[in-house]
């Protein structure tokens, strides 16, 4: 039995002179073997410096932005410090983002000033530019005093701080791919990396040899040695060293993986590799993304996707010409009051069967359903890869997989470990896998949850680096999806901003055109092209491209009616 999650504990304030860690970001470009990164700063970089006769408050600011330019060890910053500690200030220890500054006079006496430091964190930049959502506070002092009739700073804490708007003016996010358990799907791990350098290559390269972030590690696979070294671009060939022992097959999943990231960061559309001197994959002197197309992380995106709907307790196909029930058993049910399909034909329907009783029954399409766990509430399903296990939240306390043997339609369940979540007061209400089936989605208490799914064994399942999302949505998020692109569509009860979107990683959260949508938003979903959302009135969408136009519009066949929308993954 999961034990009962625990009343989440108020965050307090937290000091900067105790945070300690050891995140550092790459500030190069220049090919190098793994982990001896040299800065190759851009000439804007080199200039940012105090502006002469500064009031202090405006160089603390000042500083702060420029604390945002790691180039050179962060010499812009340093700038803008005391000669003494210049070179002792250490600002790798940990990268704070926060919402904006707040800066008060605390102090006055001897001609120095201190100031009062304070602001919301949002988040933290982890080793290797991974973005790790937070929601606390900071309250730090600086102190300054006049050298030669300028002020500069002359005690602060450890680590560097750096806001919001500095962080999407100075980086930029990008996506490593690794292999998941299977080694059969790329998953996208999110860096944030600076911008002011002529080139990412060789850092995102050096990255990838590194491995995953800490967050999503256990649900990844490493297929490269602990030894393998990036030794540089040669005249456009990527050289590797220290992969002599892995096999045809590794060498060619990590080609993929090479190729995959670089093409989607517009680094290289063609890439030449090597090991030792030799082709890193037998025959493929030049790679491609065709290359690997099996391997091809955006495959949701441009896939064509069909839509489904759940409308009075009935499953509908909503196709061009009009919604019809499914044909066989699956349209004879008529008290489905959530479903999920998977791309390989099975349903996966929460059955009302009494006023306090609610049951899960899965089978493919045309077929006959078997009946498995039951409860006084059952979330909406949703599937894993494979579309053969889907999860549901049982009396929104037990999160239970349930398994389909493809054979013989046989159904078994097994509850997923949520110790992690001990923590976090209230109801799971809504769980949502992502595609790759790595990360995982959770509405608790109306808030958005985000986690990494970690398995020891084939049918043991952990949920695990859990983190609220989105914190502007607290208590109001009632629906949840991911989208092609690894990003979160919410739809919520308030009237004023009833569907946002959410970065995968947590490090924004924008709304989304209101138009004519009337809160509360309850389900939504989403397909490479469309939006989907169910308001107080009907079924309704949206360009998924963005649109000139704000106005969603409702869905053919199904105009004035409440229905649920289903995109089979």
């Amino acid at each position: 039995m999961i034990p009962a999650r625990r009343t989440l504990a108020v965050l307090s304030c937290v000091s900067l002179t105790a945070l300690v860690g050891c995140s550092t970001l790459p500030s190069n470009t220049d090919p190098q073997v793994i982990g001896t990164f040299v800065p190759h700063e851009r000439a804007e970089d080199a200039i940012v410096e105090p502006r002469t006769d500064s009031d202090p408050d405006l160089l603390i600011r000042d500083f702060y932005s420029a604390a945002a330019i790691p180039a050179g060890n962060y010499a812009a910053a340093r700038t803008f410090l005391a000669s003494d500690i210049a070179n002792t200030w250490d600002p790798t220890n940990t990268v704070l983002v926060v919402d904006s500054i707040d800066l008060v006079t605390s102090k006055m006496e001897d001609g120095a000033l201190e100031y009062s430091v304070r602001g919301n964190i949002i988040g933290r930049l982890a080793d290797g530019g991974a973005y790790v959502p937070d929601n606390s506070r900071i309250e730090a002092t600086v102190r300054l005093r006049q050298f030669d009739g300028q002020w500069r700073i002359t005690d602060l804490p450890t680590g560097a701080v750096i806001e919001r708007t500095e962080l999407r003016n100075r980086y930029r996010p990008q996506s490593l791919y690794f292999y998941d358990v299977t080694q059969r799907m790329l998953v996208a791990d999110r860096r944030w990396l600076y911008t002011g350098r002529d080139s990412i290559a060789a850092e995102l390269v050096t990255l990838l040899l590194q491995g995953p972030s800490s967050d999503i590690a256990p649900a990844i696979s490493s297929l490269v040695p602990k030894d393998a070294t990036f030794l540089g671009l040669n005249e456009g060939v990527y050289e590797f060293s220290g992969m002599s022992g892995m096999s045809q097959e590794e060498r060619l999943k990590f080609a993929a993986q090479l190729v995959w990231t670089l093409n989607n960061a517009e680094v290289a559309s063609t890439v030449r590799a090597t090991i030792d001197g030799s082709p890193m994959v037998d025959g493929m002197e030049e790679m491609t993304i065709d290359d690997f197309a099996e391997f091809n992380p955006e495959v949701a995106a441009q896939s064509v996707a069909k839509l489904y709907a759940v409308n009075d307790g009935s499953l509908l196909d909503v196709a061009s010409d009009g919604p019809v029930e499914l044909s066989g058993p699956a349209g004879q049910i008529h008290d489905i009051q959530s479903a999920d399909i998977s791309d390989e034909g099975v349903v996966a329907a929460v059955r009302k069967r009494s006023k306090d009783e609610s049951q899960l029954s899965m089978g493919e399409i045309g077929q006959e359903f078997g009946d498995s766990v039951t409860g006084s509430t059952l979330a909406r399903p949703t599937f894993e890869v494979g579309g053969q296990v889907a999860w549901t939240v049982v009396d929104g306390e037990h999160v239970v997989r349930v398994t389909r043997s493809p054979a013989t339609g046989e159904l078994s369940t097994s509850e997923v470990d949520t110790s992690a979540l001990d923590a976090i007061d209230g109801e799971i209400s809504v769980i949502r896998l992502s595609i790759t089936g790595a990360r995982i989605a959770m509405i608790i208490d109306g808030s958005i949850y985000t986690g990494v799914v970690a398995r020891a064994t084939s049918g043991e399942r952990r949920i695990v680096n859990v983190h609220q999302v989105g914190p502007e949505l607290t208590g109001s998020a009632l629906s949840v999806e991911w989208q092609a692109d690894g990003s979160l569509l919410v739809g919520t009860s308030s009237s004023n901003s009833p569907v946002w979107r959410v970065e995968q990683d947590g490090s924004a959260a924008t709304t989304l055109p209101t138009g004519n949508i009337t809160a509360p938003v309850v389900a939504v979903a989403a397909s490479p092209s469309t939006l989907y959302v169910t308001d107080a009135h009907a079924l309704l969408q949206l360009p998924a491209g963005g649109s000139e136009s704000s106005y969603w519009r409702e869905v053919d066949g199904l105009r004035g009616v409440r229905s649920s929308p289903i995109i089979p993954r």
